[in-house]
């Protein structure tokens, strides 16, 4: 059964920075692109972050460009997000997903919000 579970989300004030962590099994983590994708409040599924595998290459959202780090321990079937200079704006819950695109190179989520529990990002002061 694959299974992705996340962890790390939490209360923050205006500023700060949380560490989110997806810890995945039940499938051969080290192959697949990953990403992480947020749903606001009252809004749609919004993608995030992307990884590629091998070479590790990185996409973002205008969004979080600049702020936020995706990166991945595949000997430890993990996937993080760093969130830095959090914004009122980025209080959503927050997911981790085996990307399911491919766009002018770039591997992302879209569709139906992922099956996982999410962890919650709550930004207030």
């Amino acid at each position: 059964e694959e299974l992705l579970e996340e962890s790390g989300g939490g209360l923050v004030q205006p500023g700060g920075s949380l560490r989110l962590s997806c810890a995945a099994s039940g499938f051969p983590f080290v192959s697949y692109p990953m990403s992480w994708v947020r749903q606001a409040p009252g809004k749609g599924l919004e993608w995030v972050a992307s990884i590629n595998t091998r070479t590790w290459t990185t996409y973002y959202s205008d969004s979080v460009k600049g702020r936020f780090t995706i990166s991945r321990d595949d000997a430890k079937n993990t996937l993080y997000l760093q969130l830095n200079s959090l914004t009122t704006e980025d209080t959503a819950m927050y997911y981790c997903a085996k990307a399911n695109k491919y766009s002018e190179g770039r591997y992302y989520y879209a569709g139906a919000l992922p099956p996982s529990q999410g962890t919650q990002v709550t930004v207030s002061s």
